[in-house]
């Protein structure tokens, strides 16, 4: 009996250890899979860029549709986290009307830089960099190459987000060199409210660039759904409080984080 005693402690031990190791390899793969997992960071649907990044080799997409009296464009935002703080950005409208003319948007490429995240009563800072590419008609876009230079701050309050901009945008002269200066200053706010549903709301506005471009103001409201934690509706519209632009303008849109392009199997590359 005793050697049965012995030998039955010592399957329990075994049986006991053997469900410890697997609860520990099963609570890894949660906490990798917690890990791994991807969340959208939208951009979308203000004219302010929040300071947050996309993670660390994933490739997000954000598309949308803008209509207004005599204006629609289909606008689109490619980010990707090439390396830690660095999201790079690919720009472009593919389609742009104004006043009956039709054609292709103006094109952009350049990258956001996180410098610190936010912390206690410390918010998130980084810069943003974007060159624009005349690749519309003279009178579909600017006409000009474009460079646009801004700080982006961002910081949650519980649950409410703010995102201040504040920068500079040089832009070409389509029939003479040089270039005119234009400055962009926005402040959006979110909130999320029952269940996947949430608010956005933003005052933003560009300085006077020359004789024919004078300054804007708008005030966008809007609301946000979220499907998944990767893929995110926007829809709304927003004022124009004064400037050369549409009294109001309605939009809506998309934000997808396709996948971390790190991550990627094999079987996944090979299957592209």
């Amino acid at each position: 009996m005793r050697i049965l005693d012995r030998r039955s402690v010592s399957l329990a031990f075994f049986f006991f250890f053997i469900y410890l190791a697997q609860s520990s390899a099963l609570d890894a793969q949660e906490g990798q899979r917690v890990q791994d997992e991807i969340l959208a960071v939208p951009n979308r649907p203000t004219f302010a860029s929040t300071a947050e990044m996309v993670q660390l080799g994933v490739f997000e997409v954000e598309y949308g549709f803008e209509a207004a009296k005599g204006h629609q464009n289909i606008n689109g935002l490619l980010k990707w986290g090439a390396i830690k703080n660095l999201e790079l950005w690919f720009l472009n409208n593919p389609v742009e009307q104004d006043s009956g003319t039709a054609g292709l948007g103006d094109s952009g490429a350049g990258f956001k830089y996180k410098l610190f995240p936010q912390k206690k009563a410390r918010p998130t800072l980084a810069v943003l960099y974007v060159a624009t590419l005349p690749t519309a008609r003279p009178e579909l876009g600017v006409g000009a190459t474009a460079h646009l230079a801004q700080i982006l701050v961002s910081k949650d309050f519980g649950k409410h987000h703010f995102d201040v901009n504040g920068g500079v945008q040089f832009v070409g002269r389509p029939m003479s060199s040089g270039f005119d200066r234009t400055y962009f200053t926005a402040l959006s706010y979110f909130r999320p409210l029952r269940g996947k549903w949430g608010y956005t709301g933003e005052i933003a506005g560009f300085s006077r660039r020359n004789a024919n471009t004078p300054a804007t103001m708008t005030l966008l409201n809007a609301a946000t759904y979220n499907l998944s934690s990767r893929l995110v509706l926007d829809g709304g519209a927003y004022v124009a409080a004064y400037g050369q632009l549409p009294r109001v303008t309605v939009f809506a849109g998309v934000t997808y984080s396709v996948a971390n392009l790190y991550h990627l199997r094999p079987s996944q590359r090979s299957s592209r």
